[in-house]
């Protein structure tokens, strides 16, 4: 018989054809048939194919008909034909079947091995999908650049590659573990008649169940959130992780109702994968702001990238225009503090108790303003309450900050001066005003609350519910009538909205004069106050009670209210610090410097106190930076050709505690 031709196919052009074991030869490239060509099972030396007798052999064509993914009903994404192949290359050995196959046969029996590896990679494939859903919205709908497209593929293939996931022991492993994890003796489950086909464990558990728990807890479904994350990350994108949660819960980002689309692309469950798309694909809650950058931290260290550090110029810049406050004029002045201490919080940390890059980002923007604006405990936010009173009487004061930071006064201040370090006034050119920044702030305070645009009215409401909440869910069977008053009562509502503002012209004149039945009980309910709510004075100056509830503000976040300075003896860089009273943490600061903390923790989304901690925590580093400089200065070898060196001998060091940073 013979094993193959040295023939051109009539299709592709290819010379060189294969034996079929079936009486026909197809080409080695496109496996199409030959035309004219027939093995007629004799003797190569009785029969010789030459071109007379070539065409007078039977000629047919049959179909090729191409092995298929048993699972995947859509064409294959980009990331799983890479992952596919690698899979397909180690698993194939290229010599194609051993044994004949019978005709007529049924479907084939599944194995021990189909099973896993249907459910590994049907999960695998179902997570990248998401990826590649929440790529295509930040590109679409927030303009992020198209970069990340390129950026996510080798860092999402080779985080998979890290898992070990599609090693050939794997499952095996996560069968041996849940036989382990069951300590004495214990009974069996029974076994339901509809999964006897399946393989269990020597427990009676299912091995589907088994392998489904175990691939969903090497790759949960937040780290496609975290991928996402890392993408924007190295594109230098502005994109934060209070974004990608806030979007996430908004449904703008597709991840909780992102298996409808899973299941479309992969088509319905199997035999091998009984499991539906909404059990494997469907989230049950969402990932914390703290633990997405500390993921996005350990995958790098997983694969080996190292990771740049945040992008503080368009972070800084984007804080600064949410906080309405001066970009041309504090970004400048916090990016060369940013460039000359560099601090390491910068980067991505896989410790989830660190304080995340945000806060640290807003401490630079914090301890600009406190240089530029000369917030430092003078009570200018106190000044303007007196101005306001003062305008509303017609007197029209204008401020000067310089005449009134030079009057005595006989309080005290309760921060230590003599721990404050020497800084260089605001420049004169700056033209800042620092009593209008901090009033803006504190009226503003209220507006930096985040809510979501679902929470605005009830149509947005429902078509969250609708796209987000219940997504996926449709009735069993078709009902016409109550699909109709569904829609009934959807245009009631608008026919109500449209109408809303004319409700009381369509009641009736008797209706007018009736008295409500519960009229003296709602009156007793409008004269109840809440439990704890001081009742205002009317007498009461309105300085003194703005005053009284920024205290109450304070104490809330366990804050003390420090009075403004006044025995001023140093203008400089004012410290504060917190001490340790009753078992807790308390923090001493002026009104100044806590409305300027508040509307950037409000901003970051993150407490008080921790944001607190972080501009502690920086003015420390700068403390350090500028003591170890000027000792290195100072222990320089001196030349004598160095006209900066006979500086120093002078006793002319620098003091870059002086330096306008």
């Amino acid at each position: 018989m013979a094993n193959g031709l040295s023939l051109e196919c009539q299709d592709c052009g290819y010379v060189g054809m294969d034996d079929g074991s079936d009486g026909f030869f197809y080409c080695q490239r496109c496996g199409a048939q030959a035309d004219g060509i027939r093995d007629t099972a004799v003797d190569n030396d009785e029969m010789l194919l030459t071109k007379e007798n070539l065409g007078s052999v039977f000629q047919r064509r049959v179909t090729v008909v191409k092995p298929e993914p048993i699972t995947l009903s859509q064409p294959l994404s980009q990331f799983w034909e890479k992952l596919q192949q690698a899979d397909d290359a180690e698993a194939g050995d290229g010599v194609g079947p051993t044994e004949p196959a019978d005709f007529g046969t049924g479907p084939r029996k599944l194995g021990y091995e189909d099973y896993y590896s249907e459910i590994r990679k049907r999960y695998v494939m179902g997570v990248q999908i998401m990826i590649e859903l929440q790529v295509k919205a930040l590109v679409e709908k927030f303009n992020v650049c198209p970069i990340i497209v390129g950026v996510i593929e080798p860092v999402w293939l080779r985080f998979v590659a890290s898992t070990k996931l599609f090693s050939d022991d794997w499952a095996d492993e996560a069968i041996n573990e849940s036989e382990s994890q069951v300590q004495g003796v214990t009974e069996g489950v029974k076994v339901r008649a509809e999964h006897k086909s399946e393989p269990h464990n020597l427990l009676g558990k299912r091995s589907v169940m088994i392998w489904y728990q175990a691939v969903s807890k090497t790759i949960p479904l937040y780290f496609s959130l975290v991928i996402s994350f890392l993408a924007c990350h190295l594109a230098r994108e502005p994109i934060l992780s209070t974004d990608i949660i806030k979007w996430t819960l908004e449904g703008k980002l597709p991840y909780f109702a992102a298996f409808v689309e899973i299941d479309e692309k992969i088509g319905s469950p199997t035999n091998a994968c009984p499991l539906s798309s909404s059990r494997m694909f469907r989230p049950t809650k969402a990932i914390s702001m703290q633990k997405l950058e500390s993921l996005a931290a350990g995958i790098a260290q997983e694969i080996g990238l190292e990771l740049p550090p945040v992008n503080f110029y368009a972070i800084a810049s984007r804080y600064l225009k949410q906080l309405s406050l001066p970009v041309n004029i504090i970004l400048p002045h916090a990016c060369r503090i940013y460039e000359w201490s560099m601090p390491p919080e910068m980067w991505f940390s896989a410790n989830e108790f660190r304080l995340p890059t945000r806060a640290f980002v807003l401490s630079i923007l914090i301890v600009s303003i406190r240089i530029l604006y000369d917030i430092h405990g003078f009570g200018k936010w106190e000044m303007s309450l007196s101005c306001a009173v003062k305008r509303k009487n017609g007197k029209g004061l204008k401020v000067n900050n310089d005449d009134e930071l030079s009057q005595p006064s006989s309080s005290h201040s309760d921060v230590d001066d003599s721990v404050a370090v020497h800084y260089t006034k605001r420049p004169e050119q700056s033209n800042l005003d620092a009593t209008e920044i901090l009033v803006l702030l504190h009226s503003k305070y209220n507006e930096l609350i985040d809510t979501s645009d679902h929470g605005k009215d009830l149509k947005e409401y429902l078509k969250y519910c609708k796209d987000v909440v219940f997504a996926g869910v449709e009735l069993s069977f078709e009902d016409q009538e109550e699909d109709k008053i569904i829609e009934d009562l959807w245009n009631f509502y608008h026919n109500k909205e449209d109408h809303k503002p004319s409700e009381l012209c369509s009641l009736s004149p008797n209706s007018l004069h009736k008295r409500p039945r519960d009229d003296s009980q709602s009156k007793s309910n409008k004269t109840k106050k809440p439990k704890g709510e001081i009742t205002p004075d009317p007498k009461e100056p309105h300085k003194d009670r703005e005053i009284r509830r920024m205290k109450s503000n304070m104490e809330e976040n366990k804050f003390c209210y420090i009075p403004p300075r006044k025995r001023v003896k140093r203008h400089d860089y004012l410290h504060y610090t917190r001490k340790k009273g009753d078992g807790v943490y308390v923090y001493a600061a002026h009104a100044d410097y806590y409305i300027l903390l508040r509307s950037c923790a409000r901003v970051a989304q993150l407490d008080v106190r921790s944001m607190h901690a972080a501009v502690l925590s920086f003015e420390r580093r700068l403390v350090w930076l500028e003591k170890n400089i000027q000792q290195s200065l100072k222990q320089m070898p001196c030349n004598e050709d160095c006209q900066l060196c006979h500086d120093d001998n002078n006793d002319n060091s620098v003091n870059l505690s002086k330096l306008n940073l």
